[in-house]
């Protein structure tokens, strides 16, 4: 790719397999070929990776050579804003830069179309403000009518203002002549879609356009894109199907491929397959950690001869988190060369409790994810307090924060003099009184029924942490309000588990003292820790240790009954596995919470003992054993194996192995990956499988008959458990 002559051309890059570098070994070439470098453009993913970027490039350019312009998306739609204004077909705007002048836009447009009182204090809670500016962002990024956009999304009952807060927001900022930072894109390109004779004016100055983290483009980014290349520049997308983890930013896993194939037309591919990042073992785990998806690459991930070992485990318990770091120092490493990740923030909240206990110190990478800083677990953590000091409900600051945790609807100023009333009266309003008039019977009766818990608290002091706080969740009714509260499904979902590994945590504590002391524990990011954070937030990053925690299955792949696992969703879910695990250099923990909590399928499915014992012969630590070996992928393994110019000999893993190997993870005899007979549609694949273990629902991709859902105990199926192993990638 780096002496890649004319046309366009698609760069399929694995994870770690050094594509910055190469990146700027193809600048570096166009320019030595006599290209102007103003004539070249280079697109970034985000600010950081650009300065990543063009500090490379600054480095191992000849002295005195002129280099390309190095942009994020955002900083080109600026720029060519500027220009639009200054030719006269966009009005000057000044930019929103702080999050907050962005918030009071949108509650003015939330008071401007809603009228009823009640409605706006839930449309104002900061969840459901945090949504609107989610989808508003959204609509400029997928350049759609607002109203279809909503009747797309999966948003609760309390945003059906959604739409018209939109069209006022558009409004407001037009009127006060401000524009937000989704609006570097959207405005300008809906000038130049609007006028062909304007868009030829701002094409003709680019020969090269290369964009790195392709599979994460979104419409808005696509379409400029395609404008200012035109029909003249060369346009190279970098980027890898597999790690496309932010659909619900607008980005497709499909771009890499369809979309830019009918976006710019035929090219020429280049597949950067070779990872430096890690060894043979984690490879191939890769490999089979994302081979049930069928919107993919077809691209093996293959470890380079002189890659770290890296070694895989799987693990239980939270315990395991302590034991491992330890383990980690012992060897004379730093903790801050680790990393735990997790699918979503409530799930680390057990360790960070863990790692406290431990005294291990750690960092997050949002440090208002800190457990003691999240306002639930504060509310939750005074209900514990009134337990054990009666007199603490004299204190109106923490009775307010008592009140309004989780959401009873009600505006913070009414909770506020509410709370300033009960501390000083110990007595519940009337409801005639004027601090009570206004409100609807519902929101008066959660009142006073917060209020007799708190009153009650005193009297349960003596029962243990875990059953005291499961009375009060079950009192506040708190899963019913944090579903209802949450605008979007997945956050009341989180919010919800954050509940669960409370309770769950508090189970392992025997004196409330100690669980309070726990959970209200001052502590700061350590610069020399172990290092929290989602898989989200460590894209594009790597450290020799990964501990990956919560591998269960609803926590990773995350779904519940109310919100199940689609196909599009599970593979999504899966490309977010395999961005997890591959992270990892020298070493990688798994580690799954056992009990109620099934392990994660993909624990399953990723085969990693295959892949270690694989890894040993290549590796040349059982030198002496040329034994066929057993794994439950042949055809997969294989593949690598001669791709790589290596012979193992292989066999399929027995059936009762198999069996045996599968059952410790996801519960059920169906199993993405499986292969199965119908009496009508012949053979085909198991792709999904959904709802109870006993009595599931699965989506099988038949060779003649195409994708069926199936109730797998009534079909008239058999399995072939042989023909897994030898199905193809």
């Amino acid at each position: 790719m780096v002496t890649h002559g004319a046309g366009h051309a698609r760069v399929a890059a694995v994870a770690g397999a050094g594509k910055t570098t190469t990146l700027v070994a193809r600048v570096l070439h166009l320019l030595a070929s006599g290209v102007p470098a103003n004539r070249i453009l280079v697109l970034m993913f985000n600010r950081s990776a650009r300065e990543d970027f063009q500090q490379r490039l600054a480095t191992m350019a000849p002295r005195g050579q002129r280099l390309p312009d190095v942009r994020t998306f955002h900083a080109l739609g600026h720029r060519l804003t500027g220009s639009l204004a200054r030719w006269g077909v966009l009005p000057e705007r000044r930019l929103l830069s702080a999050d907050w002048q962005v918030e009071r836009l949108l509650r003015q447009a939330t008071l401007e179309v809603l009228e009823d009182p009640t409605q706006r204090e839930t449309a104002l809670e900061a969840d459901t403000l945090e949504a609107l500016a989610h989808f508003c962002g959204l609509v400029k990024a997928e350049m759609l009518a607002p109203a279809a956009l909503y009747e797309r999304l999966d948003f609760g009952d309390e945003t059906r203002h959604f739409v018209e807060a939109f069209q006022r927001l558009e409004q407001l900022l037009a009127e006060h002549g401000l524009m937000t930072f989704s609006d570097l894109l959207y405005r300008p390109l809906r000038a130049l879609e609007a006028d062909p004779q304007l868009a030829k004016r701002v094409q003709g100055y680019l020969d090269h356009v290369i964009i790195d983290e392709y599979q994460d483009i979104n419409q808005a980014q696509l379409r400029l894109l395609a404008t200012l290349a035109g029909a003249e520049a060369d346009v190279m997308a970098v980027g890898d199907a597999n790690q496309c983890i932010y659909e619900w930013r607008g980005a497709h896993p499909d771009a890499m491929r369809e979309h830019f194939t009918a976006t710019f037309g035929a090219a020429i591919d280049y597949p950067l397959s070779t990872t430096f990042r890690h060894g043979h073992a984690l490879a191939l785990t890769a490999n089979h950690a994302i081979a049930a998806n069928r919107r993919r690459p077809d691209q093996l991930c293959l470890a380079a001869p002189e890659n770290p070992r890296t070694t895989l485990a799987v693990d239980q318990g939270r315990e395991a988190l302590p034991q491992a770091l330890a383990a980690w120092q012992g060897e004379g490493r730093r903790l801050d060369e680790a990393c735990l990740l997790v699918r979503s923030w409530a799930l680390s909240v057990p360790f960070q409790l863990r790692l406290l206990q431990a005294g291990i110190p750690f960092r997050l990478s949002r440090e208002d994810r800190f457990v003691f800083r999240l306002p639930l677990v504060q509310a939750l953590s005074g209900y514990l307090r009134v337990a054990r000091n009666a007199a603490l409900l004299q204190d109106p600051e923490l009775v307010r924060r008592l009140l309004e945790q989780p959401t009873p609807f009600v505006a913070r100023e009414r909770l506020s003099a509410l709370a300033s009333r009960l501390a000083e009266t110990q007595t519940f309003p009337d409801r005639h009184d004027p601090l009570l008039a206004s409100l609807k019977p519902i929101q008066r009766r959660n009142l006073k029924r917060r209020w007799a818990l708190l009153c009650e608290l005193p009297r349960l002091g003596l029962w243990s942490p875990a059953r005291l706080l499961a009375h009060v969740v079950e009192s506040l009714d708190a899963e019913k309000v944090l579903k209802r509260a949450a605008a979007r499904r997945e956050k009341g979902e989180e919010d919800v588990r954050l509940l669960d590994v409370l309770v769950e945590q508090a189970g392992e504590v025997k004196e409330i003292d100690a669980f309070i002391e726990l959970l209200e524990r001052p502590v700061e990011n350590h610069a020399d820790g172990v290092l929290i954070t989602t898989v989200h937030g460590a894209k594009g990053l790597e450290w020799p240790l990964v501990v990956l925690a919560g591998a269960n299955e609803e926590d990773f792949p995350h779904y519940s009954r109310d919100n199940p696992l689609t196909p599009e969703r599970l593979e999504e879910e899966r490309r977010l596995f395999y961005v997890a695990i591959t992270r990892a250099r020298e070493r990688l923990l798994m580690l799954h919470d056992g009990g109620a909590h099934r392990p994660s399928r993909f624990l399953a499915e990723m085969a990693w003992q295959d892949c270690t014992r694989v890894a040993a012969r290549l590796e040349g630590a059982d030198s002496d054993d040329d034994s066929p070996l057993a794994v439950t992928s042949p055809a997969l393994v294989a593949r690598y194996l001669e791709t790589l110019g290596h012979e193992v000999p292989l066999r399929p893993l027995a059936d009762s192995v198999l069996a045996e190997a599968q059952a410790g993870y996801w519960a059920g005899e169906f199993q993405p990956g499986q292969w199965l007979r119908h009496a009508v549609f012949g053979e085909g694949e198991i792709a999904v499988v959904e709802g109870d273990p006993a009595d599931p629902v699965i989506e099988v991709r038949f060779a003649q008959a195409g994708r069926r859902r199936l109730l797998a105990r009534r079909a008239p199926i058999e399995m072939l458990s042989a023909h897994l192993a030898a199905s193809p990638l």
